[in-house]
């Protein structure tokens, strides 16, 4: 995938932290004080340590892979349309998931995200 933005390198490298579950690569495509947010407003972490919190336990899932299927750029706003596998208490599952990502000075500002319903399974191979 050929990059076309400084602002769609740093979410291709936030994708690539997450899939690999490097948390502090992760954290470090954010800025200090990043916030993550539903998209409809609702403010989920704010800062590194909230970040962490929200983060790390979901890092330790053995089956956590993000799937991208669409990446719209507009300047510092990326749109990433994707399918994560997760293990969810009743097993192994995928939700789909819109991301709208703000990108300042080479760091994610803020995360937007629209989370579809779980669904039990695994992707089709």
């Amino acid at each position: 995938m050929a990059l076309h933005s400084s602002a769609e390198a740093v979410v291709q490298r936030q994708l690539a932290a997450y899939n690999a579950k490097d948390l502090e690569a992760w954290l470090a495509t954010y800025a200090e004080d990043a916030r993550q947010y539903e998209l409809a407003g609702k403010l989920l972490a704010s800062g590194h340590a909230e970040l962490r919190a929200r983060s790390e336990v979901r890092f330790m899932e053995p089956d956590l892979h993000a799937h991208l299927l669409q990446r719209s750029v507009m300047g510092n706003v990326v749109i990433d349309h994707e399918v994560v596998t997760r293990n969810f208490p009743e097993g192994v599952g995928t939700v789909e998931m819109v991301c709208v990502y703000v990108v300042k000075n080479g760091l994610i500002q803020t995360a937007s995200f629209e989370i579809g319903s779980p669904k039990m399974g695994r992707l089709p191979a």
